[in-house]
Order: C-alpha cells, then sequence, then structure tokens
C-alpha cells in the first residue's frame, strides 16, 4: 500500500472515497438527528452494509458493489 502523497485539502488521488461519504451524508447523514456517538456509528455500519449489498450502481451496470465483484471474480477465474 502506498501512502497518499497529495496535500491536505487536495482530493484528486481519493475521489471515489470523497463521492461514497458525499453520498452517505446526503442519503443518510442529513435526513436524521443521532443522539450519540454510538447510534451515529450503528448508522454508518448500516448504510455501508446498505451501500455494498442493497444499493444499485448505474456505473456497475445497475447491480450492486458486491454483484459486480462477484461477477469480476467469476471472470478472472
Amino acid at each position: 500500500m502506498v501512502q497518499s502523497m497529495s496535500r491536505v485539502s487536495c482530493c484528486i488521488d481519493n475521489g471515489p472515497m470523497e463521492a461514497f461519504w458525499g453520498m452517505l451524508k446526503t442519503e443518510m447523514y442529513y435526513l436524521k438527528k443521532f443522539n450519540s456517538y454510538e447510534e451515529l456509528e450503528v448508522a454508518i455500519i448500516d448504510y455501508i452494509d446498505y451501500y455494498n449489498h442493497h444499493r444499485y450502481q448505474k456505473r456497475l451496470g445497475n447491480i450492486t458493489p458486491i454483484e459486480y465483484r462477484n461477477h469480476i471474480y467469476k471472470k478472472a477465474s
């Protein structure tokens, strides 16, 4: 693994993660009030599960990220 060499606040090499966190905030965080850190932590874990297993991605051919990963693994074998 290579450490990012970009400057602070420069997300050129981290675009996919910046986009993911933007979607998480728009689709989950801003829509709910959290009463504790633990409640927020559970909500983030649940959203990541939803995003990977149930949220269809247009850029992946309207399948979930897990389905796409499994498809690529089968193709590579």
